[in-house]
């Protein structure tokens, strides 16, 4: 059956959008493979252990500095799911259970999904507009003309800070929702909210509850991180490649954060998790 041109057209254009989609993916693969090998590498043998200072300074630099602002937006997530669960429960005299729903929400799903999208344009923006500003100056150029790899100098601090500080991050951030909620909860709603706020919220809560969203904390860090050592080291093009490599990194982070934390509710779902 032959096409039209223009079905041709898009037939090609879709297609070369799956191709290039693949192949960023690979990309990223090999570099956290890359990434992943000097970090045992470095465990294995004391000459090639990763120094403390840089990963000391990206720690502070992705986790420390956006403590703040995490902070600030989830206890305002709480103040919202407080204020937008009250007038639906409250018909049915189950207002009281506000406690329970913004700690499952909040533990499980909320706390690192807000942590992770913050953390994309905080940390994940400045990684790659860093490294791309480490390429236009052919610094990354002189890195490799000494036999030194910019895997293990450059990328291994980053993805190993941002890894770990996401999950500190959104342990703070999960009581950071609790707190807006209380408060809420104690400058607006009934007594029957506030009072016994903590105990029922320690009572729905599982194990699991908490280790769930620290898995996914976890995994939201390294697609942060990675997809920003990604972009900064492919830019092309100067300044105007820098800043696409900055505006890419925050929507490609966002969507494939979205996207996993889909595929792992289906997962916790199916496993009753």
């Amino acid at each position: 059956m032959n096409r039209r041109p223009g079905q041709r057209n898009l037939v090609a254009a879709v297609g070369a959008r799956a191709l290039g989609g693949i192949a960023y993916l690979g990309g990223m693969a090999l570099m956290l493979a890359q990434a992943g090998r000097w970090l045992l590498r470095g465990i294995a043998n004391p000459k090639l252990r990763l120094r403390r200072g840089p990963l000391a300074l990206q720690m502070v630099r992705v986790g420390v500095r956006s403590v703040g602002i995490v902070s600030l937006v989830q206890v305002f997530i709480g103040v919202i799911l407080a204020l937008q669960m009250a007038r639906p429960l409250e018909p049915w005299g189950q207002v009281d259970k506000i406690a329970n729903i913004i700690g499952v929400a909040g533990f499980r799903m909320l706390g690192p999904i807000i942590t992770a999208v913050v953390l994309s344009g905080f940390a994940g923006a400045s990684i790659a507009a860093e490294l791309g500003t480490m390429v236009v100056a052919e610094e990354i150029e002189a890195l490799e003309a000494q036999a030194l790899s910019p895997v293990r100098f450059l990328v291994v601090p980053r993805v190993l800070a941002t890894f770990l500080m996401m999950m500190l991050l959104t342990i703070i951030a999960d009581w950071m929702i609790a707190l807006g909620g209380y408060l809420t909860s104690l400058a607006v709603l009934k007594p029957q909210v506030y009072i016994g706020y903590w105990e029922r919220m320690r009572d729905q809560l599982r194990v699991r509850d908490f280790v769930s969203g620290l898995i996914m904390a976890g995994v939201f860090g390294l697609l942060v991180s990675l997809i920003g050592c990604y972009e900064g080291l492919r830019v092309r093009g100067g300044a105007e490649g820098v800043g696409r490599a900055t505006t890419m990194t925050v929507v490609y982070s966002i969507v494939g954060i979205i996207v996993a934390a889909c595929i792992f509710t289906v997962i916790f779902y199916v496993y009753r998790f």
